[in-house]
C-alpha cells in the first residue's frame, strides 16, 4: 500500500470515528468495559441508580451495562448480584456428578447473545471501522445472535439487518420486527447456514459499503466476550459451590457459532485437567461424521466448522438427538410433565418451575452434560458446567406445534420421556478426540472459509500450528477496555453519571 493511500485510509477512519463519537454524544451512549461486565460493582453509581427505573428489555442505551451474567432476575429495575445459575439434582439428571447451568434468561432480550454481539460491533465502532450514521450492521444468524445484534445496534444508535432461516420460531421474527430491524428469511431451517452466507453475499453486492457484515462464525469478538465474561463467571460459580473434594471436571457446550466455547480457552488456563465437549445435533453430524442433515435444536447451527472454533482445545464431540430433545421440552413445560416430576419423582416444585429458563438448545446442553458425566463415570466430586443460552420465552409456538402434531402431553408421555430421554441418555454418538480426530475436524474449515469465504490457508494453518494464535487474540481484553475508556472519555457522556 502506498504512503498516500495509507494516509487517506487513516483520514477516512478518523472521520468515521468522529461521526461515531458525535452520534454517541447526541444519544447519550456510554460503553461498558469487559471489566464492568465481569464485575458490575465497577459500574458508576449514577448509572446503577438510573437502571433502577429501567426494564431489563427496554430499548435504553444504559441497558448495555446489563450485558452481564449478574443481573438481578427481575423484569424491571433490577440491580446486580451473583452469577445467575442453577444446579440440577441427581434425581433429574440420573448422574452423581453435579451439573451446573448458567442462566441466560436474565440478559436483555432473554439470551446471552447480547454479549456475543457486543464484542464485534463495539470493536468496530471504537476503531472507526463502522459508521453508524451511514452504515447498517448485518447480523447473519440461525437464532439469537441476530436478536442480540439488533438489540445492541439499536442501543448503540445503529440500524441493523437480520438474516436468519425461515424455519426459525415465529417469536424470533416477531421480536426482530418490533425493534425495527430489516429482516431477511432464507430457505431452510437451523442447519442451513450456507443459505445465510449466500444472502449476505447478495446483500453486500447490492449495497456495498452501506453494510458491515458481523458474522458470528468468524468474528473473534464473539468468542472473546465469552472468554472474558462467561469463563470467569463459571470460575466464580465453581468457587462458590465447591467443597474440599470438588473438581471442575467438565464443560459441555453445543458448537453453534463456537462463541460460548471461547470460555473453554479461559477455563483451560485455570483448570488444566478440565474436559471440554462440543455438541451438535445427531441429525446433522458435521464434526462426528463430516455429515449433513436437518434438525430442530434451534440455535446451534451446522454443516460447517466456525472459523473462531479452537478445535485443538476440545476433548470430545457428542451428538444430541433432536427427538428426545423436543420431548424433554414438553416434559419440562407441559402441565402433565411438571406434575409427573413433582408427584412421581419428587423433584422440588420450585426447581420444576425454574426449568422454563432452559430453551431448546439449553436442554441440548443439559443432555450433553449428562452424557459427558456418564462417559467419564463422574461422581459427586465432579462438577460439569453448561449454559442455558435462552429460555422458553422464544419457543411457546413450538410447544403448540407439538400439541397439534402429536396430541396432548399425558402422564404416560411424561413417564416414557423421563425414563427414555433423561434416565436413558447413554454414551452413544461420542468421539473422544485424539490428535488426528481434532485435525480432521479443524480441516473441515477449509471448505467453508477458504473456498467460499476468502480466508487464507496460511491463517488456517496458523490456527493449528501456531501456539500463539489463539492466546494472542484472547490477550486483547485489557487492550479493548483501554480503548473503550478512551472512547467514553472523548464522548464526554460518562461525566453525567460521576
Amino acid at each position: 500500500m502506498t504512503k498516500i493511500k495509507l494516509e487517506n485510509n487513516m483520514k477516512d477512519t478518523q472521520k468515521v470515528l468522529e461521526n461515531t463519537i458525535k452520534r454517541c454524544r447526541e444519544k447519550h451512549i456510554i460503553l461498558p468495559t469487559y471489566a464492568q461486565m465481569r464485575n458490575p460493582e465497577l459500574i458508576p453509581v449514577g448509572i446503577r441508580k438510573k437502571l433502577s427505573k429501567i426494564g431489563l428489555w427496554d430499548l435504553n442505551s444504559l441497558n448495555l451495562f446489563r450485558i452481564t451474567w449478574k443481573n438481578e432476575p427481575t423484569k424491571f429495575g433490577g440491580g446486580f448480584g451473583n452469577v445467575n445459575f442453577m444446579e440440577l439434582p441427581p434425581e433429574l439428571t440420573g448422574v452423581k456428578a453435579r451439573v451446573v447451568v448458567l442462566i441466560g434468561k436474565y440478559f436483555p432480550t432473554g439470551a446471552h447473545k447480547v454479549g456475543a454481539t457486543f464484542g464485534p460491533l463495539v470493536e468496530k465502532l471504537i476503531t472507526g471501522r463502522f459508521d453508524p450514521t451511514t452504515q447498517k450492521a448485518l447480523w447473519p444468524s440461525t437464532g439469537n445472535y441476530c436478536r442480540g445484534g439488533a438489540y445492541d445496534s439499536y442501543l448503540l444508535g445503529c440500524e441493523s439487518i437480520a438474516v436468519l432461516p425461515e424455519g426459525m420460531s415465529k417469536e424470533r421474527f416477531d421480536w426482530l420486527h418490533k425493534v425495527g430491524a430489516e429482516v431477511f428469511a432464507t430457505p431452510g431451517s437451523e442447519s442451513n447456514v450456507k443459505e445465510i452466507y449466500d444472502k449476505v453475499k447478495e446483500l453486500k453486492a447490492e449495497r456495498g459499503d452501506g453494510i458491515v457484515n458481523l458474522n458470528q462464525f468468524e468474528e473473534i469478538g464473539n468468542s472473546l466476550w465469552h472468554y472474558a465474561v462467561t469463563g470467569t463467571a463459571m470460575e466464580e460459580v465453581f468457587n462458590n459451590v465447591k467443597n474440599d473434594q470438588s473438581r471442575f471436571s467438565g464443560l459441555f457446550l453445543t458448537q453453534g457459532s463456537a462463541g460460548t466455547l471461547g470460555s473453554a480457552d479461559y477455563l483451560r488456563q485455570v483448570f488444566p485437567h478440565l474436559k471440554v465437549c462440543a455438541g451438535e445435533a445427531l441429525q446433522c453430524p458435521t464434526l462426528l461424521q463430516n455429515g449433513y442433515g436437518e434438525h430442530r435444536i434451534e440455535g446451534i447451527g451446522d454443516k460447517h466448522v466456525p472459523w473462531i472454533h479452537n478445535i485443538k482445545n476440545m476433548d470430545m464431540v457428542a451428538g444430541i438427538d433432536d427427538n428426545p430433545n423436543i420431548r424433554l421440552m414438553r416434559l419440562f413445560n407441559e402441565e402433565a410433565g411438571k406434575s409427573y416430576l413433582k408427584d412421581e419423582i419428587g423433584i422440588d416444585p420450585q426447581l420444576i418451575e425454574n426449568l422454563k429458563v432452559m430453551g431448546i438448545s439449553s436442554i441440548a446442553n443439559m443432555m450433553g452434560a449428562i452424557k459427558m458425566a456418564k462417559y467419564y463415570e463422574m461422581n459427586q466430586d465432579d462438577v460439569v458446567f453448561t449454559v442455558a443460552t435462552d429460555s422458553m420465552e422464544m419457543y411457546q409456538s413450538r410447544v403448540e406445534e407439538e400439541n397439534t402434531k402429536h396430541g396432548i402431553f399425558t402422564n404416560r408421555d411424561a413417564a416414557v420421556s423421563f425414563d427414555a430421554d433423561l434416565m436413558g441418555l447413554n454414551i452413544d454418538h461420542i468421539i473422544e478426540m485424539n490428535y488426528y480426530e481434532k485435525k480432521r475436524m479443524h480441516n473441515l474449515k477449509y471448505f467453508t472459509w477458504i473456498e467460499q469465504q476468502g480466508k487464507t490457508v496460511e491463517e488456517l494453518n496458523a490456527q493449528w500450528y501456531d501456539e500463539n494464535y489463539w492466546k494472542s487474540r484472547y490477550a486483547k481484553v485489557e487492550e479493548w477496555d483501554q480503548k473503550i475508556n478512551e472512547f467514553n472519555e472523548r464522548t464526554g457522556v460518562l461525566k453525567e453519571y460521576l
